[in-house]
């Protein structure tokens, strides 16, 4: 069968927008995206291509997006290097002033020759500064050369400021599997406290945490932490009712709504019943709003002006996000009411409207209580980094950045002109997975990262770095191009589309130093290439995982000493095996129970050959542990169900990274995984607590010994290979504002 190429008109159209027409597959194939394809994408970018004057208009309106004639309202620059600006937005002779964010000004004029590029002279200030020009006036990015590293993170713990960083290690938890005696079933923001202190003690670094990205209130089925409802807002189901207002006020509620015996039940169970649980903690924390207005707003208590303060701050966006959780609510509770923004009334899916703001008015008091839950959960969320750092940790809580974020939700209904509409991201069809993937997420458009200035781009990065020391962007790849499906179509009918790398990442450091946290960038799978060293140069440490890890010429795995030095090493992530459901090769099973396992041409069972390529590479892993003498030399491997964790940990432990994250599934020697990739309800995702409370977890012999030997090996590391070192051009620290 012959596929046919996508006409030139619809091509040229395409790769003017950022589309890649064409692609190399898992199997350096080249593939050619249909035409159909690329129609819709385009039509749901706001392109339409239908016929050829649809063509002609929109090719127009990119055509004045592009061509330079009018500056946009964001540019981004480096320190120390010149701004060149379009020939065609600049007349010779032209005076401008910048403005830097220290109050400094900046005069000058240009004097590029006639359709050359204009250039500004380098400014050494990092910054947000205004270039005013004429009449117009323009946001002027300046960033550091690189991010803020962990060696710059060592260096703010006293008494390390001259000192260089020793190899560091953390630890990887889920927050939602973390148990605590009284946290209702589901685990919360002072487990997290609990876990950072108690860790750092045994001389963790770094706590890296699932994400606690903003969920549906009004739809608590609906709990995967990497399909939330927004990136900018957080997880109110992981509120401790009790952290702010007391034990004897949480047992007061409890008896309020007659859910004391439930709430200890939910805490019994080893899988969470998110729509149980969190419909009981939403009815305590109601209860505790009620008697918030009663006794601190009434009153105006130091409590009650904390909490008008959060709001002012806040601003708009939040009163937004409260004010979608309220209209959701309201619209599910009616008759065929529907859960989706875009299937509710027309007036009330604009944020801006007057329905939407008469409905506010009416329901401020339902509105207010989305806020309060906000607040509460930033509480948490920063005391437990607070307490990180106090604990001795250098970086301290390391937040997750989902790759996008639900289209039904509440950061794509107010920012529904930034989010791209009727298109799903996900991955082209691979080796691991050979019918693709659609997650179901939507994202930025990056037509409107340029029209508006990277406004909501920005907004979300400072969400992310508020409480943390660092943040961890999941499929950090989509910073160059995301695999982006139609809704309702086969994963496989998609296509790159292309973003602002370079504009990206030197927004992203300059807020990793505006906030002094360190970035990571999840950057596994099919990687272009040049893209890691892009990354390296500037400052993001990528990851790097014991399975994928494999020795030159595809036999065995590689040694420690050659994993790259500026990465963050680890065993495994939220959604591959743990080390003894890799050793056991229960990842295999689990695949073939629920339908992910090909069949083969030479008709033997597939699951049979999966298991003995397993045993194969259990004897290649062994081996490695061997020659790195973390495993005894005249030993044969372990059975499948003996895992030789405490090796693997010492193998990842003695890698040259900067920092190597060890999962708690693995601290703990657990055979199950998070998460399933590719399942929903036929494996137990996102649901998983672990069997012991925090603080009995570091009662454990067990446990604690591995701590110990990680601590220990990581020392020894540092006797061996070098910590990871910033580049010769980026080794001065920025004076950021």
């Amino acid at each position: 069968m012959i596929t046919r190429r996508p006409s030139d008109t619809i091509v040229t159209l395409a790769t003017r927008a950022g589309f890649e027409v064409q692609w190399q597959d898992a199997h350096h194939i080249t593939q050619h995206v249909p035409g159909t394809t690329l129609a819709v994408l385009l039509e749901r970018m706001g392109l339409p291509c239908g016929n050829a004057t649809q063509i002609r208009q929109s090719a127009a309106a990119l055509d004045a997006e592009l061509s330079g004639r009018k500056l946009p309202p964001l540019m981004t620059a480096e320190v120390g290097r010149g701004i060149a600006l379009p020939a065609a937005a600049i007349k010779s002779g032209s005076h401008y002033r910048i403005e830097l964010e220290s109050g400094s000004i900046i005069d000058g004029r240009f004097t590029a020759p006639k359709g050359e590029e204009a250039l500004l002279a380098p400014i050494d200030e990092p910054g947000y500064h205004t270039l005013v020009i004429n009449d117009q006036r323009v946001t002027l990015a300046v960033a550091p050369p690189r991010c803020f590293t962990v060696a710059d993170a060592w260096r703010t713990l006293p008494g390390n400021e001259d000192s260089n960083a020793p190899p560091l290690w953390g630890i990887a938890a889920q927050l939602y599997g973390l148990r605590r005696t009284g946290d209702g079933g589901i685990g919360d923001y002072s487990s997290l406290a609990q876990l950072a202190v108690h860790s750092a003690q045994r001389g963790a670094h770094a706590l890296a945490v699932s994400p606690t990205h903003a969920m549906f209130s009004a739809e608590p089925e609906r709990f995967s932490p990497y399909s939330p409802s927004s990136r900018l807002w957080l997880n109110v189901t992981h509120i401790d009712p009790a952290a702010v207002f007391g034990a004897d006020a949480l047992s007061a509620a409890l008896d309020a709504v007659q859910g004391t015996g439930t709430w200890t039940k939910l805490e019994t169970l080893p899988l969470i019943d998110w729509p149980n649980a969190v419909v009981l903690k939403l009815k305590i924390l109601r209860h505790l709003y009620e008697q918030f207005c009663k006794q601190d707003r009434a009153r105006q208590t130091a409590r009650a002006l904390e909490f008008h303060g959060f709001c002012e701050r806040a601003g708009r966006a939040l009163e937004d996000h409260a004010r979608f959780e309220a209209l959701q609510a309201d619209q599910l509770s009616q008759e065929g009411g529907n859960g989706h923004w875009r299937n509710w009334p027309e007036a009330l899916r604009d944020p801006r409207s007057p329905e939407v703001e008469a409905f506010a008015e009416a329901h401020r008091h339902e509105v207010d209580f989305h806020l309060f839950m906000q607040w509460l959960a930033a509480k948490g969320l920063s005391h437990a980094q607070h307490a990180a750092n106090e604990a001795g940790m250098a970086v301290g809580l390391i937040a997750d950045l989902a790759v996008g974020c639900d289209s039904a939700g509440s950061h794509a209904w107010s920012y529904r002109d930034d989010m791209l509409q009727g298109v799903s991201v996900g991955a082209p069809p691979d080796l691991f997975n050979q019918a693709g993937q659609a997650w179901g997420l939507t994202t930025f458009s990056p037509r409107a990262m340029r029209t508006q200035g990277f406004s909501a781009f920005i907004d979300m990065l400072r969400a992310a770095f508020a409480h943390a020391g660092g943040i961890r962007i999941d499929h950090i790849l989509g910073l160059r191009r995301l695999w982006l499906v139609p809704e309702g179509e086969s994963a496989r009918h998609g296509a790159y589309l292309r973003y602002p790398l370079e504009d990206l990442l030197r927004l992203i450091a300059l807020e990793s130093w505006r906030h002094r946290a360190i970035v990571i960038g999840e950057d596994l799978g099919t990687v272009p290439p040049g893209f890691r060293e892009r990354l390296d140069e500037h400052g993001l440490a990528g990851i790097r995982v014991l399975w994928f890890e494999g020795a030159h010429g595809g036999k065995g795995f590689k040694p420690p000493h050659e994993w790259d030095r500026n990465a963050v090493g680890t065993t495994t992530t939220h959604d591959l095996p743990t080390i003894a459901g890799w050793w056991r090769g229960s990842d295999i099973t689990w695949r073939n129970r629920i339908g992910q396992t090909m069949a083969r041409a030479d008709g033997r069972d597939a699951e049979e050959v999966a298991q003995e390529e397993r045993a194969h590479d259990r004897a290649e892993l062994w081996h490695a542990f061997q020659q790195a003498g973390v495993a005894a030399p005249d030993v044969a491997a372990p059975p499948p169900d003996s895992a030789p964790v405490d090796e693997a940990l010492a193998f990842v432990a003695a890698t040259p990274g900067p920092l190597v994250t060890f999962p708690l599934e693995d601290l703990l020697g657990l055979v199950e995984q998070p998460n399933l990739p590719g399942s929903i309800d036929e494996h137990p995702n996102w649901r998983r607590r672990v069997s012991l409370p925090v603080d009995e977890l570091f009662d454990d012999d067990a446990f604690c010994d591995r701590l110990l030997a990680v601590d220990r090996e990581r020392r020894a590391s540092a006797d061996v290979v070098p910590a990871a070192v910033p580049s010769s051009n980026a080794s001065s620290e920025p004076d950021t504002p």
